[in-house]
Order: structure tokens, then sequence, then C-alpha cells
């Protein structure tokens, strides 16, 4: 039997790929499989992204496919993204309502910044967020500030958002937001107008109960 077969940590159907990529293609699937998001733009993120778009983006493809995932190569932004398709996908993630109500939030930040064409890279900070949160919700309750970094936290683990602490901060609101596109595929929308149809499901019914969602 071949070295290829023989070896309990790699598959069969990939005997051709070299035993001097196999460390860094596990480390690929891991970041796809474990957190959605592999970043490619900084560290040694970057060594993995171009082995993977520019050697193994079919070999990729053909592994997510089973899993009803889409495999998402962004130039632009330099990362991989495993994306979900929903109506087959046996392993999209949950979150909280809390959770839920920040990535509604970051969304339309992060639309109304792209739209507006200022920046290339969309950076918020708590503040800001705590403010859109008020807007976008204003029947409800939204997450308390305090509580909000370690909602971030979670999203941090899926690759949806850096954060960063600018020299001199005092306050927790002065903390920056990078959103990353990543954010945007995870819950698409087309316009707006679906946006605002998914925020109106949290927002109280005329008799004073919060819609089920």
């Amino acid at each position: 039997m071949s070295a290829d077969h023989s070896d309990p940590l790699w598959p069969r159907f990939w005997s051709e790929v070299p035993a001097s990529d196999r460390a860094s293609l596990r480390e690929v699937l891991s970041e796809l499989l474990g957190r959605g998001v592999l970043l490619g733009d900084e560290g040694s993120g970057r060594d993995l992204f171009l082995l993977a778009r520019d050697h193994y983006r079919s070999h990729l493809e053909d592994y997510l496919a089973p899993l009803a995932l889409e495999l998402i190569v962004d130039d632009e932004h330099a990362l991989l993204q495993a994306r979900p398709r929903p109506e087959s996908c046996l392993l999209l993630a949950t979150f909280s309502k809390d959770e839920t109500l920040m990535l509604l939030a970051l969304w339309r930040l992060y639309d109304d910044e792209r739209s507006s064409g200022m920046q290339e890279a969309v950076v918020v900070t708590v503040d800001q967020l705590w403010a859109g949160l008020k807007v976008y919700f204003d029947k409800i309750e939204p997450p308390q500030p305090t509580h909000i970094e370690s909602l971030l936290g979670r999203l941090k683990r899926h690759r949806l958002v850096r954060t960063a602490k600018p020299e001199g901060m005092t306050q927790l609101g002065e903390m920056q937001i990078e959103i990353l596109p990543s954010l945007a595929r995870v819950i698409p929308f087309e316009d707006i107008a679906t946006w605002q149809a998914r925020v109106d499901q949290f927002q109280p019914r005329s008799g004073g109960e919060e819609a089920t969602v």
C-alpha cells in the first residue's frame, strides 16, 4: 500500500497533494470549518490564502460541497469563507437574540459605509454600534453597552469583526470595531427593504408582544 493511502490523517482522494502542502491545507480547512473564515490579509494567513486560492481552490470546493458549504474567494479583502447554503446545510451557526440584534446593526452600519464609498475598511466604535442599536431597534431594549464587548467576542471567533483599543482609550465606547466583509455574507440581504423586514421581526407587535423569530 502506498504511503498516501496508509496515512490516516490524509484523505485518499487527495493523494496528488504533495506532503509539503498538507499541513497548510489542514490549517486552511480548520479555519474554514471551525471559524467559517480564513483571513489572508496579514501574518501567516496570507500564505495560506495564496496557497488555497492559487493551487487548491477546486480541492476545497469539492471537500466542502457535501457539507453544503460554498467556498467564497474574496480577492479584494484577501479572505476565504465557507458560506452555508441555508436550504441544505446542517452546520448552520445559531446566534442568541442579542447576538442577532448586533449582527443586524453591524450589517446596516457596514452597508451604509460601503454604499457611501468613503472607505474600504469599515471601522466603527462601540458608541456608534450602541447608537445604531438604539435607532434600528427603537421599540425594544438592545444589549447593554457593558454586554457588547462579550458579544463581540463570539463574532471575533467567527472572523466577522476585529476589535482594537486605540492608544489612550479610557472608555469602552471608544473601542474600534472593524466590520469584515464576511459578516455581510453570513446574513445576506438583497437590499435595505429585506434587511428592514428582518429587523421588524424583532419589534413588538401592536399588542405588546415581541415577534417570535
